[in-house]
């Protein structure tokens, strides 16, 4: 437990900096999946979504975990502080910008953290540094001097960023670095923030900082890659070739724009090609599969089918070539084992007659522990999905369980749905659903099925938020395969993403929507304090 009036003691926040004296060539993992992954356009989580992803990053044993920015809003402040006392061997780190009131609100969300870390960045390029900042380049290095000297005399552990690195002048980016290191920063973050590098010129980059920066061996270095090139994965591996030892990452790559360096992704080509790149991480890869879903299911991000190591394609094989050389030797178009990811394999058929003890069974060998309350009402679905499906498979079971995990104390829960369609209208939705645990019912018409159906969700929760995408996919093949639906809805600047799951399309559609608005209703009870500066959020 750290000091509540003062920096934490040496030995229990320098850990990651234990780890590279100890071996050069590791990797810490530092993951943003709760600061900059739920940036994304409509990715939105509670509080208790959050415990449960940092709790799995922990489980899986990643480094450090950026658990949000707490100046941001009352919400993202709640979400960093209960991170922080809930996670006992990872690294708890906090985002803020170079004020006073930033630092010290962060502070004040990690000072009960085991391990905390307080990050904090300005903008360093002469674009941003001219229309974003309005700053002289003298006038931010001593922001930074100010503001790396003021976490520091608050916490041991301070990470700084200089955000568009990559587009900033070399020379000031040394004299940047310097300054953050001397006021007593230990990890110096480079952020690619719009992806605009390329691996090469990264790696020349951050060669060039370690052998200019006169004090750069006080610290680690990092490198924060975004993915507008689909570079993000590159660019980090080669940095760290050329000397980072700390690589910031989400899971399933979500962030910003077009996302982050996905984590999985560059732990696994760290894993794969040790023999060219002999660097290592302290993640069991075992868990990425389990971490992935949690994810998509949290988020409503789905995973596309293509997705390096964990989409539904990463080991599949159609060609007979490929199925050939798989059947005599899976090395022959396999670089890594399902295994290595946390895939398995089961034989275990699951169907109506299966009992609990299989099912849960079943869930163990998919590497899911649920509470008796979510196994209950995921029990309970299976039983229903096997009354419609002959055949249960892994991917049903785990739709289902995805379901489960973002509905769990929802303000509105879905209970029943009667719809009238076809080609003679006109089409109908009879609707039930609780708010608040109160029962709500309502009946609406509508130009098809869908379009009845939400106009049903609004009459029972009113809202003005505008419906922006629908897509709808099958979990599995045959006709009687689950759908899985996405919905996307905005309201005032604010997008959330929903999902649900259901052997009837339109109970899935339902559930999506109703999941979206749930997470809308967060949204709305996470606004700013009144007296936030939100002029320059965290785009780093």
């Amino acid at each position: 437990m750290t000091s509540q009036t003062g920096p934490a003691s040496t030995a229990s926040v320098h850990s990651e900096r234990a780890k590279v004296d100890a071996d050069p060539n590791r990797v810490i993992v530092f993951d943003t999946t709760l600061r900059d992954g739920e940036q994304s356009p409509g990715c939105s989580m509670n509080l208790e979504e959050k415990l449960s992803v940092a709790t799995q990053l922990e489980a899986m044993g990643v480094d450090v975990i950026e658990a949000g920015f707490p100046i941001a809003s009352n919400g993202d402040f709640e979400a960093v502080r209960e991170v922080a006392k809930a996670v006992k061997t990872a690294t708890v780190a906090g985002l803020s910008r170079a004020s006073r009131k930033d630092i010290d609100r962060a502070w004040e969300a990690l000072r009960h953290a085991a391990s905390p870390r307080i990050h904090t960045f300005i903008s360093t390029s002469p674009l941003h540094m001219k229309h974003k900042l309005q700053m002289d380049p003298e006038d931010v290095i001593q922001a930074v001097a100010d503001s790396v000297g003021h976490a520091r005399n608050l916490c041991d552990n301070v990470e700084w960023s200089p955000e568009d690195a990559t587009r900033t002048d070399h020379d000031f980016l040394c004299r940047v670095v310097e300054t953050a290191i001397r006021a007593g920063a230990g990890t110096i973050n480079i952020a690619d923030t719009v992806g605009y590098t390329i691996p090469g010129e990264f790696a020349e980059l951050i060669a060039m900082l370690r052998d200019r920066v006169p004090n750069i061996d006080q610290a680690i270095l990092s490198v924060h890659c975004h993915n507008d090139l689909g570079l993000a994965v590159a660019n980090s591996l080669a940095a760290v070739q050329a000397g980072a030892r700390q690589v910031e990452c989400t899971v399933n790559g979500i962030g910003e724009r077009a996302g982050n360096c996905a984590m999985e992704e560059v732990v696994m080509a760290l894993r794969t090609r040790y023999d060219s790149m002999p660097y290592g991480t302290g993640v069991d890869t075992t868990q990425i599969t389990r971490a992935s879903r949690l994810v998509s299911g949290i988020t409503g991000f789905a995973v596309q089918p293509n997705k390096a190591i964990v989409g539904a394609n990463a080991f599949a094989h159609e060609s007979g070539i490929h199925q050939d050389g798989m059947l005599k030797n899976a090395q022959t178009y396999e670089i890594m084992t399902p295994e290595s990811v946390g895939l398995t394999k089961s034989n275990l058929v699951m169907g109506k007659h299966s009992g609990r003890h299989a099912f849960k069974t079943k869930l163990k060998e998919l590497g899911i522990d649920l509470s008796d309350n979510q196994l209950m009402d995921v029990f309970g679905r299976f039983k229903d999905l096997a009354d419609h499906k002959k055949d249960v498979y892994d991917e049903d079971i785990l739709a289902l369980v995805d379901d489960a995990a973002v509905r769990h104390n929802d303000h509105v829960q879905f209970v029943a749905l009667g719809v009238r369609c076809g080609s003679h209208g006109p089409q109908s939705a009879d609707l039930e659903l609780t708010v608040e645990g109160a029962s709500r019912h309502a009946t609406a018409q509508g130009n098809g099925p869908v379009d009845a159906l939400f106009a049903a969700i609004r009459a029972i929760v009113p809202h003005e938020a505008k419906l922006q995408l629908y897509q709808v996919h099958a979990v599995t093949g045959g006709t009687d395969a689950q759908a899985q639906v996405t919905v996307r809805l905005e309201e005032q600047g604010k997008t959330v993403n929903g999902q649900g799951a259901d052997y009837d399309t339109l109970v899935a559609s339902a559930r999506a929507y109703v999941n979206a608005l749930n997470k809308l209703l967060v949204k709305r009870e996470r606004s700013a304090p009144d007296d936030v500066d939100r002029s320059a959020p965290a785009a780093e």
